[in-house]
């Protein structure tokens, strides 16, 4: 052990398809390799599915299918069929839990662990009892001949020998019970074996990423002779350039920096031509601003000449891959600056200035998301017409062909339509190799209806869990806050976006104040957090901030999804909202409650980045207190246990029982200690 601190089986493998038979897995199929369908959730009595958005690369349906309990229509299957292969999507009927007087939220309900010395086989724990059972091989149901009953909730799985094909298959199951859908269940393997040890991953295994979220003209200046400020009246020195730049980034890599803090995915700012003036106007203080931080493409397709060359970037990458980490590139794909070329060429691809009401349609953010302006400066692309998404997605996909990046983090995700993104993602499947491995993450601010909106296999991966991160911020900044709330925000996620989601858990961004600030009250309530920065020397007053911020870190490390550092976050940098939350970066210097938040941070990487529970484990609760969070993730026998406590007094000590099926020494108990404004994290 290792301790850090700071069901009956019915003999199917659908049950509600025993009558209809269980079907045998193909010999080879174009669903095999296929994205992984993610389930379709229907929360009414009728909805429209499209069904290229969880079978992208589907080029023509022949046929579809639908299967279904004759009592409760808790789980249904979909069968697609193209010419003679089939894929299978997993439907979820919220609408058969309200008929039946249920609230649809998800119990714990499976847990795995491994039988010893085979790795063709594994076990499932069925846990409180169970109605519908589903288990898939990639996009394949899986038959009754794959499983064997070991006991009154234990079930051995078998993996097929399809498997051994691939490099990286996946094993799901999917289940629910009187009390709704249960947590799912995803196990990786490795041509055809149960993934069993952190070495048989690597970078391609979206699950495992790491990310750090730099700005390139605040990060490092390694070309001075590309560094041009605007140096003029209008600008104040804090929105002019700083001079960092794509060389500045590598030299940090060849370094070691990125290698001693143990990150494996680097997100770097948007690297596209920005105009060369000054544009925007605020008048406390008054100022204008350059756009030193890329979000003013001027051109969609080439790198902005003072951050550095087409070249320089290609060798960045180059270099970045050799050292076993991932690059992501930051892309605007919602709007183009009012003097490109491309929009004096084409003045009707963007969307009316004026709303239908005659009102300016400008930072109507929800009212008109598909259509207002950022400024009057960043006109938004009309993205609906099929004239402008057409060349806009091929300059988008022109980074991913041209540069060897793995990935996009793409702005303002829910301004830009659908059709969008699907046309982006099918040109990314149509045009690049298939074992080129893209990772795209949207930004979306809003519920959580609409940010999964965008969560499937033919738009995106995942989105930014901005909703976690503002409950961890009410938790622990606010006098009534409480983690019982933190844990119904992430318990909300991990029933919309699955238990193995590719979400982003964020310690902050550029377009929020620093954690630390706000947490050391520097930053006061009711107050303006951008005008603050202007005006004060915002620091980190109460240094329990520190505290705080590491257990924010221990729970972004620790829970499903992929984490992600914002640059300075590592150590606690201190600051207001933009642009003050964009200083430049400090790499010596550090206060001691600095240095010691990062030599936490690291341990916290290093243990995020070695364990498979974190990585594909499954997700329990054990304890939610107003003060005290303590949850579980287990894979294959293994598990971590994360305890947070924001008592500022009073230290948690208690015995808590592990899941069934799970055991630490021998005993079906864990003992739990973790000190006031602490986290401990238990490893067996």
């Amino acid at each position: 052990m290792k301790h850090i601190s700071s069901l009956s089986m019915l003999g199917a493998a659908l049950f509600f398809l025993s009558a209809c038979g269980s079907p045998s897995l193909p010999s080879q199929s174009a669903f095999d390799d296929a994205p992984l369908a993610t389930p379709c959730v229907i929360a009414s009595d009728s909805i429209s599915v499209i069904l290229r958005d969880y079978f992208p690369k589907l080029s023509k349906m022949d046929t579809v299918t639908i299967k279904a309990d004759s009592a409760m229509h808790l789980i249904s299957l979909l069968d697609v069929h193209e010419g003679k292969q089939t894929g299978e999507l997993i439907v979820f009927n919220r609408t058969g839990f309200k008929q039946a007087g249920l609230d649809g939220s998800r119990v714990p309900l499976l847990t795995t662990r491994s039988i010893e010395g085979t790795k063709d086989k594994f076990n499932l724990v069925i846990a409180n009892g169970q109605s519908d059972i589903a288990v898939l091989w990639q996009n394949t149901l899986m038959g009754k001949k794959f499983f064997k009953k070991l006991s009154g909730t234990e079930v051995q799985v078998t993996v097929p020998a399809n498997a051994k094909r691939f490099k990286r298959s996946y094993i799901r199951v999917y289940a629910a019970n009187e009390h709704g859908i249960g947590n799912d269940v995803l196990v990786p393997l490795d041509y055809g074996e149960v993934v069993s040890d952190i070495s048989e991953l690597d970078r391609t295994d979206k699950r495992a990423q790491i990310m750090y979220f730099l700005m390139i003209d605040r990060f490092k200046d390694g070309d001075t002779s590309n560094t041009k400020k605007l140096n003029v009246p209008d600008v104040l020195p804090r929105v002019d350039y700083y001079g960092g730049d794509i060389a500045g980034i590598d030299q940090v890599l060849k370094s070691g920096y990125f290698d001693s803090l143990g990150i494996n995915t680097i997100w770097i700012s948007p690297v596209t031509q920005n105009p060369y003036d000054a544009w925007g106007q605020i008048y406390k203080p008054k100022t204008q601003f350059s756009g030193y931080h890329g979000y003013w493409p001027i051109y969609a397709t080439a790198v902005d000449k003072r951050f550095g060359t087409a070249d320089e970037l290609k060798g960045f990458l180059a270099d970045a891959h050799a050292d076993n980490k991932n690059v992501i590139l930051d892309y605007v794909s919602n709007h183009l600056h009012i003097n490109s070329p491309t929009l004096k060429a084409h003045p009707d691809w963007v969307t009316p200035d004026v709303t239908p009401d005659g009102r300016p349609n400008f930072q109507l953010w929800d009212e008109f998301r598909l259509t207002t302006w950022f400024d009057k400066h960043i006109p938004s692309l009309d993205l609906e017409k099929d004239y402008v998404y057409k060349p806009m997605t091929d300059s988008a996909l022109f980074w991913m062909k041209n540069f060897d990046f793995d990935g996009y983090r793409h702005d303002a995700t829910k301004h830009i339509p659908e059709v969008y993104w699907r046309m982006l993602t099918r040109k990314i499947l149509d045009s690049l190799p298939a074992d080129r491995s893209i990772y795209q993450i949207g930004e979306t601010y809003g519920s959580l209806e609409l940010i999964n909106s965008y969560v499937k296999p033919g738009m995106m991966d995942g989105q930014f869990d901005f909703n976690v991160y503002d409950s961890y911020i009410a938790a622990t900044t606010d006098t009534a806050g409480s983690f019982k709330n933190l844990w119904n925000t992430v318990n909300s996620s991990l029933n919309t976006y699955g238990y193995h989601n590719l979400m982003g858990y964020i310690t902050g961004n550029q377009d929020r104040a620093r954690y630390t600030s706000i947490a050391g009250g520097d930053l006061k309530k009711g107050e303006d957090w951008k005008e603050a920065g202007w005006f004060r020397d915002i620091e980190v007053a109460d240094t329990s901030a520190y505290h705080l911020m590491a257990m924010l870190e221990a729970m972004n490390m620790t829970l499903p999804g992929v984490p992600c550092i914002y640059y300075g976050d590592e150590f606690g940098q201190g600051g207001a909202n933009d642009p003050d939350n964009r200083r430049w970066m400090r790499f010596s210097g550090l206060n001691p409650h600095e240095e010691h938040l990062l030599a936490e941070t690291r341990e916290l990487i290093k243990t995020r980045a070695g364990s498979l529970p974190l990585i594909y484990g499954d997700c329990f609760p054990l304890v939610v207190t107003d003060d005290v969070l303590v949850y579980l993730r287990s894979y294959m026998g293994k598990f971590v246990i994360c305890g947070l406590n924001k008592s500022r007094t009073t230290a948690f000590e208690q015995s808590v029982a592990l899941p069934e099926g799970l055991m630490l020494d021998g005993s079906a108990n864990v003992d739990i200690s973790i000190a006031p404004l602490s986290y401990s994290i238990i490893i067996n």
